[in-house]
């Protein structure tokens, strides 16, 4: 069982940066396929970047040259490093992975969520 703990969110103005980390346990995150999901308040879940375990990344077109995400192997936590936040990117941040790659935006293991704030 892989259980994920995110941290690192909190309000922010617009322009400026977060980092935003998940704690895994019950697995080694090299070995894992892991993403980060966001949901706005009243929308839908969606994908905003993914990490293969063998470290090839995706982003999301509304994210691509803001946010990076990696993964530090000793520490066993995946990152989200955001600059140039905007008001958009207000929303709960979700940690995912799997064992099994079934695509960049499709995981059994998710965490509890962060709340990021971007205000104007």
């Amino acid at each position: 069982q892989v259980q994920l703990v995110e941290s690192g969110g909190g309000s922010v103005q617009a322009g400026g940066s977060l980092r935003l980390s998940c704690a895994a346990s019950g697995y080694t995150v090299s070995n894992l396929h892991m993403g980060w999901f966001r949901q706005a308040p009243g929308k839908g879940r969606e994908g905003v970047a993914s990490i293969y375990s063998g470290g090839s990344a995706s982003y999301a077109e509304f994210v691509k040259g803001r946010f990076t995400i990696s993964k530090d192997n000793a520490e066993n936590i995946l990152y989200l490093q955001m600059s140039g936040l905007k008001p958009e990117d207000t929303a709960t941040y979700f940690c995912a992975a799997d064992r099994v790659w079934r695509g960049p935006w499709t995981y059994n293991y998710w965490g509890q969520g962060t709340q990021v704030t971007v205000s104007s």
